[in-house]
């Protein structure tokens, strides 16, 4: 199948062009460092952005919420949503 948009240069802005399921992990970097984070089932996301010096938490998300931030980690620590899906 043809890709219409083979050609357009990647962008934060731009749809993912990849994904893949994340798991929180308290030591464990994501790679590749996602543009944005699905929550599919709601609660707390404990991350830290990657120009951030420390973690912050995203609190009370509600079922199919977006986090619009480049997470280097998602911790397990603090982290009570699930069905997470990171978008590279």
């Amino acid at each position: 199948m043809a890709d219409k948009f083979a050609n357009q240069s990647d962008s934060t802005n731009s749809p993912a062009r990849d994904v893949f399921a994340l798991v929180p992990s308290d030591t464990a970097a994501l790679s590749p460092i996602p543009k944005g984070i699905y929550v599919g089932s709601g609660g707390d996301v404990t991350l830290r952005a990657v120009d951030s010096q420390a973690d912050a938490t995203y609190r009370n998300l509600a079922d199919a919420s977006y986090i619009a931030v480049r997470a280097i980690y998602v911790r397990a620590t603090g982290t009570t949503a699930s069905n997470l899906v990171a978008e590279a």
